[in-house]
């Protein structure tokens, strides 16, 4: 699992420096702000790109003794702390094209400038199929939040291409309004990766729906009479699950400490949960 985190992100990575490299050149030849609201994009894009790196790396660390039950709140607090990046970058980004709307400037619509922005649409395209399937493969939060990234810079791309467009015909107030309909997708990547690791970072409990799983699964184990108690909470990115189990008053106390056993190994073989703890209730 560790590998295939560790290649998904040198992927990006790699996709991200070459895209940020052809978009700052040809968007300051073209002096397109939409082409360098692309570049900056990109930018921000390497920079989740290595956080995402470094934070899938720590989180597959093993428990220490400062950190016993392991390392997985390293994903969403990195997506967490680059979504505030973003943010940043937006405003800095409409902060520019606002300048050019007001002041407009000569832009250059060389044939560079459509093959740059036709080339990062198709990539992204690819690059967010292959994200999705690896986040849901490996239910990893940080590679969740870059797919969502590139399908955002799908959108932002096809806006710059059609500023590009208008100012090719001398429209170049088209230029700038795409500058700043770029830079807001860039908040909405910024929001909704937000949004979702706020949830890890607060240790939001689980859906109904996943409870009734803990339950139907609890319930089919030998020796289960019933359930009284059902809590969880994110740790990172995976559940820990507290849940008191009834079983039968008059059996020995290690027939009962082996039923909560099995309970424990079953539910932790669930993906998304890190660690159970059962409490056994005679009945």
């Amino acid at each position: 699992m560790a590998q295939q985190l560790k290649r998904a992100t040198d992927i990006a990575l790699g996709i991200n420096v070459f895209l940020f490299i052809i978009k700052a050149t040809v968007g300051i030849i073209s002096n397109s702000i939409a082409v360098i609201s692309e570049a900056l994009n990109s930018f921000t894009d390497i920079l989740v790109s290595i956080g995402i790196k470094v934070a899938v790396k720590i989180s597959k660390d093993k428990p220490d003794q400062k950190h016993q039950f392991g390392h997985n709140a390293a994903q969403p607090i990195a997506a967490f702390v680059l979504s505030v990046f973003a943010f940043v970058v937006g405003i800095n980004i409409v902060e520019e094209s606002i300048k050019r709307l007001i002041e407009p400037k000569n832009i250059h619509a060389i044939p560079e400038v459509y093959i740059v922005l036709v080339v990062t649409i198709i990539t992204k395209i690819i690059l967010n199929k292959y994200q999705v399937k690896i986040s849901k493969e490996y239910n990893s939060p940080a590679i969740k939040a870059a797919s969502v990234d590139s399908m955002n810079d799908v959108l932002a791309s096809s806006i710059a291409l059609l500023g590009v467009f208008g100012a090719s015909y001398n429209l170049n107030y088209f230029d700038s309004i795409a500058g700043i309909l770029v830079a807001m997708f860039v908040f909405k990547a910024g929001y909704e990766v937000a949004r979702e690791n706020i949830d890890y970072l607060m240790g939001r409990s689980a859906t109904r729906e996943f409870d009734d799983i803990i339950k139907n699964l609890t319930m089919k184990i030998e020796g289960v009479k019933g359930i009284n108690d059902l809590r969880s909470h994110y740790v990172g990115n995976k559940f820990h699950i507290e849940i008191h189990i009834e079983v039968d008053k008059d059996i020995p106390t290690s027939v009962s400490h082996d039923i909560g056993n099995r309970v424990r190994y079953t539910l932790e073989e669930i993906e998304e949960v890190q660690k159970v703890f059962v409490h056994i209730d005679p009945v």
